[in-house]
C-alpha cells in the first residue's frame, strides 16, 4: 500500500505538520528525507530497512559515501543532500548561540559542540571564543591528532584569542572512543592554557570533553 493510501494522521509528512517533528520516529523522519520508496517498499518501509541495515540512525548519518551509496535507494545525490542538511543544522545551532550569552545557555553550548565534534574519527581540539558579554564570537578547530601538551601549542590559542579580541574562551576536544572521562594530560593541558591566556586577560571558562554521552565539564568535576 502506498503512503498516499494511509490515513492522513499516519502519514509522516502530515503527522509532522500537525504534531511537530519530535513526534516522529527515526524511520518516519528518514522517510520524509527519502521522499519516495523503491519497488515493493514505501518510503517508510525503505527507511526501516535502512535503519536495520546500518543499525541506527546515527550510524546511517555517519556512513561514508561508499557505504551509504551501496544501500538500496541511496546514492551520491542523497548523500550530498544529507550532508547539507546536517551542516545546516550545525550552522543553525551556531547562529542561535551567537544571539545570547553562552554562559546562560550551557545546554545549547554542549549540544553545539557535540554536533561539531562527536563524530570526528580523530581527536580535535577547538575553542569557542567569547566577547566581554559572554556572547559567542566564533568556534575554531585548532589542532588535530593526539590532544596533549606536546601537540596543542598555547601560542596559537593565544594568537586566535587576540585575533578575535576575546574576553573568554571555552576549550573543547573530543574523545573518538566515546568515553568522556578526562585524562591527566587533559587537566595538565587545561592548566597550561589557562595560565597562558591569563597573560592577555582572557578567561578560560571551561574545558568540555565530547564523547557519546553529554559533554563532560572539567569545571563541574572540580578539575580547574
Amino acid at each position: 500500500m502506498s503512503i498516499r493510501d494511509w490515513p492522513a494522521a499516519e502519514r509522516p509528512r502530515e503527522k509532522l505538520l500537525e504534531r511537530g517533528a519530535s513526534s516522529l520516529s527515526d524511520a518516519e523522519l528518514l522517510a520524509i528525507f527519502l521522499r519516495t520508496g523503491v519497488s515493493g517498499k514505501s518510503a517508510v518501509d525503505l527507511a526501516r530497512h535502512l535503519l536495520t541495515q546500518f543499525g541506527s540512525l546515527r550510524a546511517l548519518l555517519e556512513a561514508n559515501l561508499p557505504a551509504f551509496s551501496a544501500e538500496l535507494g541511496l546514492g551520491p545525490a542523497k548523500y550530498a543532500q544529507l550532508q547539507a542538511v546536517m551542516e545546516m543544522a550545525k550552522r543553525h545551532m551556531g547562529e542561535n548561540l551567537k544571539r545570547g550569552s553562552a554562559l546562560k545557555s550551557p545546554g545549547q553550548v554542549r549540544t553545539y559542540l557535540k554536533a561539531l565534534l562527536r563524530d570526528e574519527p580523530h581527536e580535535v581540539f577547538g575553542c569557542l571564543f567569547l566577547d566581554s558579554k559572554n556572547r559567542v564570537q566564533a568556534f575554531e578547530a585548532l589542532f588535530q591528532g593526539s590532544i596533549n601538551v606536546a601537540h596543542v601549542h598555547p601560542r596559537q590559542v593565544v594568537k586566535r584569542a587576540l585575533a578575535h579580541n576575546s574576553a573568554a574562551v571555552i576549550l573543547c576536544h573530543n574523545h573518538p572512543s566515546g568515553v568522556c572521562e578526562p585524562s591527566e594530560e587533559d587537566v595538565e593541558l587545561t592548566e597550561l592554557l589557562k595560565n597562558a591566556l591569563a597573560m592577555i586577560d582572557v578567561v578560560v571558562v571551561d574545558h568540555l570533553i565530547v564523547g557519546d554521552g553529554d559533554p563532560m565539564s572539567l569545571v563541574e568535576l572540580g578539575l580547574m
